[in-house]
């Protein structure tokens, strides 16, 4: 199996552990409490809630905030589609903001830009690990009394004036998917500070149990109550998006080792970055001085007028280099959006719906390189770093 190395800690003790104990389900085990808390408690926040997916975090984050049908929410035009999908699914209009250049986050004064009155929620999205602007964003956010999603799915331990930057706002989402720092296969994790908050996604989350509680996510903890005909189990709107016994106890052992990813993510960053620093054509991420990159991936504008983004990439497969990804299309560049098989959902809200384009990001997307840090240590990556360091000598 590809990629076995970050799966030798204890994931076969824990999930050993979930098997002998009979409890395989997430809301009747132990495993993703175990999980919830320790998650929390490494990133500063008050409570943490497992899900299947870095999707379904926000869905559930967009429940939590009443975001509803016509409501608007803000989300940055370069980034996985799942933003733009869990807003069409609670009937929400998509308002995309542009990206800085430099940075490739969102940029806050186009952002300030498409605040209406409609404006429901604001979602960030700290791009390959790399914090946004928070200050201005917090100030945005603060002025217009608009919440903010921190989608982190790429940027565990992220940091921001030095606080982890699950604290920074109330809802902040993980995923834990198979590319992800730590993974749990499939899967996602919400961290909040509000107990109402916390209460209220989980219960999304759980069918709308109302024996659910902040940073409970047992359903049946009193069966003497719960196995009565009389008893009224549902008091909340919710879906089925719970993670089960098996993923928690291999994220329990994922977590042990977070740090360790992390850092080596860095270390591997940093070799990149030694090669590229004095290359005229490849324009690698800023990061501001008050943030701390996490490196989902190291990610470049290559701005070669001579040379094509497909020519480098193959060139770089011939030196040795295992490949360069691609940055997703924008949002609205999307066939899914381009075909308008979206407003099928709602035609009559959708009809007149009429895009923003986003300059900056229209003209890094297809500059974007992605180079990936999912090495199991510093050696094997040096075979990447070498490539890139040959391909841009045959190119300069």
């Amino acid at each position: 199996m590809k990629d076995t190395w970050r799966f030798d800690g204890n994931e076969l003790r824990y999930l050993q552990q979930v098997l002998e104990s009979g409890e395989v389900a997430g809301m009747s085990g132990v495993a993703n409490n175990n999980f919830e808390r320790k998650f929390a408690k490494l990133t500063g926040a008050n409570y943490g809630i497992t899900f299947n997916s870095g999707t379904s975090t926000l869905h559930a984050a967009l429940h939590a905030l009443n975001v509803a049908r016509g409501d608007e929410v803000i989300m940055p035009a370069l980034t996985v589609i799942a933003n733009l999908h869990v807003a069409l699914a609670q009937g929400a209009i998509p308002v995309f903001a542009d990206v800085s250049p430099d940075d490739f986050n969102i940029d806050p004064t186009d952002l300030e830009k498409k605040i209406s009155d409609k404006t429901k929620a604001i979602m960030v999205v700290p791009l390959y690990g790399n914090p946004c602007r928070y200050d201005e964003i917090k100030k945005i956010s603060n002025k217009y009394q608009i919440p903010v999603i921190n989608d982190a799915a790429q940027a565990p331990m992220s940091r921001y004036n030095g606080t982890d930057i699950a604290k920074l706002f109330d809802i902040t989402s993980f995923s834990f998917d198979a590319t992800k720092h730590m993974s749990t296969g499939d899967g996602g994790m919400i961290t909040t500070l509000k107990e109402d908050t916390a209460t209220k996604i989980r219960k999304f989350g759980c069918l709308g149990y109302k024996s659910l509680e902040a940073s409970e996510g047992r359903v049946r903890n009193n069966k003497d109550l719960f196995q009565d005909p009389e008893y009224s189990r549902h008091d909340d709107v919710g879906l089925n998006y719970r993670m089960s016994e098996f993923q928690a106890a291999v994220g329990l052992a994922q977590l042990e080792k977070l740090a360790s990813f992390v850092r080596l993510r860095c270390d591997i960053a940093n070799e990149y970055m030694s090669v590229v620093k004095s290359c005229e054509f490849l324009l690698p991420q800023k990061v501001e001085k008050q943030a701390e990159h996490s490196y989902w991936t190291f990610v470049c504008r290559f701005v070669h007028e001579d040379v094509t983004w497909q020519s480098f990439r193959r060139a770089f497969i011939e030196n040795g280099g295992s490949g360069i990804y691609a940055a997703w299309k924008l949002l609205y560049q999307e066939e899914v959006f381009l075909n308008q098989s979206w407003k099928n959902a709602d035609p009559e809200l959708y009809s007149n719906y009429k895009v923003q384009r986003c300059h900056s990001a229209e003209l890094i997307q297809p500059q974007l390189m992605q180079f990936p840090l999912n090495d199991s240590c510093i050696d094997d990556a040096m075979i990447n770093v070498d490539a890139l360091r040959k391909t841009i000598k045959d190119f300069s």
